[in-house]
């Protein structure tokens, strides 16, 4: 008789109500998740208000989710979920990973842009940098026409969709690789910036004490027919937030050396990628 008794009685019926999941990896995870949620209310045990709070919480986030700012993605970001699983499912033989987490702010069908070409438009100011880099396969073959999907947070800390001021589409692009492998384009050097604090989720870090700040990085997306798709972010060597990122998404394998040049009026990143053999499928889009 599924009647609860006491408040671990409880899983057992839930849990026997699952049972007949026909999907064994949906069973599995909704188990494990089920068993971890109902451990956690009786660890801390969680009062009836924190429980309203909670809920709260999460519809806040379905509210403050539109088409510039996807704020699910956001507080998987901000509690290292999102770093968590791009490691994990990326790592390669030596137990580390070439991955990042995707963020809220990549767009599908940025422009397709021809090698050496700029992706700052609108007339972005901001410190000129040359972005070189080629793309090998597992056993260091150069990889032809491979496309790297770049974007990037302009000079003032703002991606194009969250800028009035910027036009559709800046500072982002898409290039494919030449027969060498090799890519490269032109660009502003990015700065860092927060990560959008007007939601829920900036309500937690505040409640938290934690600052919002993401170091300087630059997105990158690389794919190739026959190779798992990459999803990465090479970070400025020498943004004081290397080590306090709240998404927890800097690893020393992505950081990139952002080289100025004498004069200090430009600057210049070169950065090689990797692709793994595996199938080609891209993430959904967080943001249309």
């Amino acid at each position: 008789m599924n009647i609860a008794t006491s408040p671990h009685s409880v899983l057992g019926h839930v849990l026997d109500a699952m049972k007949h999941t026909p999907d064994p990896r949906l069973r599995t995870v909704m188990e494990a998740v089920t068993r971890h949620l109902h451990a956690l209310v009786q660890e801390v045990k969680l009062t009836e208000e924190e429980f309203e709070q909670a809920l709260e919480f999460i519809v806040a986030i379905g509210h403050a989710t539109g088409e510039t700012k996807n704020e699910v993605v956001l507080a998987a970001d901000i509690l290292g979920v999102s770093t968590v699983v791009a490691l994990q499912n990326n790592q390669d033989p030596h137990g580390e990973s070439p991955a990042a987490l995707l963020g809220p702010f990549w767009r599908a069908n940025a422009p397709a842009c021809t090698l050496g070409e700029s992706i700052a438009r609108s007339g972005t100011p901001g410190v000129p940098l040359e972005v070189t880099g080629t793309v090998r396969d597992h056993e260091g073959r150069p990889v032809a026409d491979a496309t790297v999907d770049v974007w990037q947070a302009s000079p003032v800390g703002l991606y194009e969709n969250q800028d009035p001021a910027q036009e559709d589409m800046n500072l982002r692009g898409r290039f494919a690789t030449d027969a060498e492998g090799r890519f490269h384009f032109r660009s502003v050097r990015p700065a860092g910036y927060p990560v959008p604090t007007d939601g829920p989720c900036g309500v937690l870090l505040r409640a938290q004490k934690r600052h919002p700040n993401r170091p300087a990085h630059l997105h990158f997306m690389v794919s190739k027919p026959g190779h798992k798709v990459l999803i990465t972010q090479v970070f400025a060597d020498d943004d004081e937030n290397l080590e306090s990122d709240p998404t927890f998404g800097v690893t020393r394998r992505l950081i990139g050396r952002f080289a100025l040049a004498p004069d200090g009026k430009s600057a210049s990143l070169h950065h090689d990628f990797e692709l793994e053999p595996g199938e080609m499928k891209f993430p959904r889009p967080p943001i249309p």
